[in-house]
């Protein structure tokens, strides 16, 4: 027999031996891959059924959980509806009982997720102004004290007027108006507190503009004596005599009897002039038409 038959052969030969040993092995595992494969019928599967629980049922334990003051575990069970019966009726109530216990809770951002939730699923139904309320709420409690920043109070400043502006009538918008002048106020300190800095330091355009922004936009809040008061400082400083005057003017008509108008006059009667409104001064503008302050303020 010839080397190249030779070869062949046992070429031949060896891939036999392969073959059997590789059906061996194949054979051999029949065992341990039937013991990982989970689609083996010498095993039964048998799948967990979970029984449905009624929307009633669930929605009046998330009101026991409330009566407990679980507010979370509340709000847990309320956003369960949402999962397990979409777009019912359950689901909606459930949302806005879901705002309700997570701001209950002292869960703002929850809350105001929940809230701005219902606002978007469900504008024109009869607990639209309580998301509402709720959303305007949930920033004006994390409202910080005037040395921080006042993000929060402008969020409730906004939140607020929208609640006021879609639902004037609604049985929140009394209580907003309240919180409105509180956030308002909040804000208008903060403008102080920079306008008195700014002045102390005799950076007198930087005072004008925070004094500016108190009697433009926060008329109706405490600090606008004050305010129109420190204008007269900053405008005589300036040798801007007639602005100061109007200032005083406007004072000394929509306060009277204040003690900061007593100080804005003495000022300018220690410079050689008195009180005396420019209709044309942006100051007289901000007030034209608008109530006496000190009578809004009763």
């Amino acid at each position: 027999m010839s080397f190249a038959k030779v070869y062949l052969s046992l070429r031949a030969a060896a891939g036999r031996a392969l073959l059997v040993g590789a059906c061996g092995l194949a054979l051999a595992g029949c065992d341990t891959l039937s013991s990982i494969n989970p689609f083996d019928k010498s095993e039964t599967y048998k799948p967990e059924i979970v029984a449905d629980v009624p929307a009633e049922e669930i929605y009046n334990d998330g009101l026991a959980r409330i009566q407990k003051r679980d507010f979370e575990g509340a709000a847990k069970k309320f956003n369960s509806l949402d999962r397990q019966y979409p777009y019912s009726e359950w689901a909606r109530k459930g949302l806005i009982m879901e705002a309700y216990a997570t701001y209950e809770g002292g869960l703002y951002e929850e809350a105001i997720t929940a809230s701005k939730r219902y606002l978007q699923q469900h504008p024109n139904t009869a607990d639209a102004a309580y998301a509402q309320y709720l959303l305007a709420s949930s920033y004006y409690d994390q409202i910080p004290d005037i040395t921080r920043d006042q993000a929060a109070s402008e969020r409730a400043i906004a939140a607020l007027q929208e609640l006021i502006q879609r639902y004037p009538r609604s049985e929140y918008a009394a209580d907003a108006k309240k919180k409105l002048q509180v956030a308002s106020d909040q804000l208008a300190g903060k403008e102080m507190e920079v306008g008195r800095f700014y002045l102390q330091k005799r950076n007198y355009s930087g005072a004008i503009n925070r004094f500016r922004t108190v009697v433009s936009r926060y008329q109706t809040t405490r600090h606008t004596e004050e305010a129109l008061e420190r204008l007269t400082e900053a405008y005589m400083a300036m040798g801007i005599v007639s602005e100061a005057q109007t200032a005083a003017a406007v004072l000394g008509h929509n306060f009277p009897d204040s003690p900061w108008y007593k100080d804005a006059y003495a000022l300018l009667t220690k410079g050689g002039v008195e009180p005396r409104e420019d209709s044309q001064s942006w100051i007289s503008k901000a007030f034209r038409g608008v109530p006496q302050v000190s009578q809004r303020a009763g």
